[in-house]
């Protein structure tokens, strides 16, 4: 291996360590004026990881769902409603 080989892989590799490493500030650790920092509110109910808006997705997918099965699946059953008006079963023949 030449010696232009060598250097090229050395500087390389030098590159790719600080790239890997390097936490986008310059000079490194110093706060970044360039990238403001991401404000993620916790427990609003479109949050991703909000427990709540998981919880109302889950629900909402688990109730279209059975709906539609239910439907498809089962035309002469009919839905069971709550007193508001929510259809919480069906009552099939």
């Amino acid at each position: 291996m030449d010696i232009h080989k060598t250097a090229t892989l050395v500087l390389t590799t030098a590159a790719g360590l600080f790239a890997l490493f390097w936490d986008g500030t310059f000079p490194a650790g110093a706060p970044s004026r360039l990238i403001s920092q991401a404000e993620a509110r916790i427990g609003r109910p479109l949050t991703p990881v909000s427990y709540a808006g998981v919880a109302r997705r889950t629900t909402r997918r688990a109730v279209y769902a059975g709906a539609a099965a239910s439907t498809y699946y089962a035309p002469a059953c009919v839905p069971v409603r709550d007193a508001y008006g929510n259809v919480v079963g069906y009552r099939c023949p």
